[in-house]
């Protein structure tokens, strides 16, 4: 959308002249005449800019910047004055004005101005979105919590937030350990600082010193450039370690070393650098066998267990289920445009099964299902749920052995799961090929092979 600019001027000639240099520069404008017709026209179209003389009859500009400013605070208003009215203009910059040009002003210095507002605005609407988002996703009243397990957990961590000690959060995987992590970030006094993640498992040991700690240009090959790690970049608020527990011994014993001293020293440099950085670390094994087995240093698991976070699975707070997976639903369907709920059918199922992936199973499982859906409602059939395993699985069926090659046997053995396989999903072959860990394709050639039934 292009940029729209109200010129307010008393003097017609000044007014015809700045609307015709921005309209050439591509923005359309709006023109008035006094304050009175610039608040009408303000009402009226919203601009994104406005620009105004300073001294005018009726409403002056300083009146009108301060109606301006009650109005719409995040639209920037730039002053035109004389020379002998310049103490005014800085007036009116106290008083919220974006800038201001001194007459007579060349057409470049105004275009670069309206460029600069411009550039405030798309940041300011950008951060007003994200705090919208922010307040949306971790405000306390936003937070999914029904079970008392989880209510306790809520309640835990906003204690925890208001500290500045480490935290270790253990759990299972999919249960939800980065939202801890970032619910103890936004809800301390970090909050206008970044909050930063990593993954520890998906570094080398090597990457991940340089990715934590930062490097000095030419400390090694690549290093074209000295580059900041994540303790740096996370000064003043919060740095994720996500899969602690996976880290080699040796760097075990550098990360300790940097809790400790609350310094880094990047790759290839000479000079620790001091920061100011709160650490939240995450694994979903268990630190205390970890230690006792030798695979994790007890000085670090201490270091780091200062305030310990146990995420209970999803199958121990079952109240929570249903809650996310609606608000997964709305989430899920808002972002793709439509209107979509779960049918008593779907709920009844998704209370029944065990998530052994937890919350990350059931937010995939409702993204899908509002995907698949060829309704507005989605039920049991939608969501593709994979079937509880039984304590004791039935047995294989039994192959008799006739004889012949090892080949003849394996195909036998291998006609006879299809067809049990067949048998359990009623015939519909999509799910006979997910019980068989195959795809459909792969499942018709040994159909075919077989002489089980033809390919459609």
């Amino acid at each position: 959308m292009t940029p729209l600019v109200l010129i307010v001027d008393d003097d017609p000639d000044l007014g015809w002249s700045v609307d015709r240099i921005i309209r050439k520069a591509g923005y359309e404008t709006r023109v008035a005449s006094d304050g009175e017709a610039a608040l009408a026209a303000f009402a009226e179209s919203c601009p994104d800019v406005v620009i105004s003389d300073l001294m005018m009859p009726g409403i002056s500009g300083m009146e009108l910047l301060d109606e301006l400013r009650k109005r719409a605070p995040e639209v920037p208003v730039i002053i035109l004055t004389s020379h002998g009215t310049i103490p005014s203009a800085v007036n009116a910059m106290r008083g919220g004005a974006f800038g201001y040009l001194t007459k007579p002003f060349e057409p470049d210095e105004l275009l670069m101005w309206i460029e600069r507002a411009l550039r405030f605005t798309g940041v300011e609407r950008e951060n007003r979105l994200l705090r919208q988002e922010i307040g949306s996703r971790y405000g306390v009243e936003n937070v999914v919590a029904e079970s008392s397990r989880s209510k306790d957990l809520i309640e835990t961590l906003r204690r925890v937030a208001k500290s500045r000690s480490t935290v270790l959060v253990q759990g299972e995987s999919g249960v939800g350990k980065e939202l801890v992590a970032r619910l103890i970030h936004y809800w301390s006094d970090r909050v206008g600082h970044p909050f930063v993640a990593i993954n520890c498992k998906s570094f080398a040991d090597s990457v991940l010193e340089s990715e934590l700690f930062g490097h000095e240009k030419g400390s090694f090959t690549g290093a074209l450039a000295a580059r900041a790690g994540c303790f740096e970049r996370a000064s003043g608020g919060t740095l994720f370690l996500d899969e602690i527990g996976e880290i080699s011994g040796e760097f075990q014993s550098k990360l300790l070393r940097v809790l400790q001293e609350g310094e880094v020293l990047r790759v290839g440099g000479n000079q620790p650098r001091k920061i100011d950085t709160r650490v939240v670390a995450a694994t979903n094994r268990i630190l205390r066998e970890e230690v006792r087995s030798g695979r994790f240093r007890e000085d670090l698991f201490f270091r780091l267990n200062v305030i310990p976070i146990v995420v209970p699975p999803l199958r121990e707070r079952r109240e929570d289920i249903l809650p996310l997976a609606r608000l997964f639903a709305v989430r899920t369907a808002s972002q793709s445009g439509r209107r979509i709920a779960l049918s008593a059918e779907a709920e009844r199922e998704l209370l029944a099964y065990g998530w052994p992936g937890n919350v990350r199973e059931l937010e995939n499982a409702i993204e899908r299902a509002v995907v698949l859906a060829r309704s507005d409602v989605i039920g049991p059939q939608d969501l593709f749920l994979d079937p509880p395993v039984a304590d004791d699985p039935p047995p294989a069926p039994e192959i008799e052995p006739e004889g012949g090659t090892l080949q003849e046997y394996i195909d036998r053995a291998a006609a006879a799961r299809l067809e049990e396989a067949l048998k359990s999903a009623q015939g519909n072959r999509s799910e006979a090929a997910r019980k068989l860990g195959i795809d459909r394709a792969k499942l018709y050639r040994l159909l075919a092979r077989y002489k089980m039934g033809r390919e459609p």
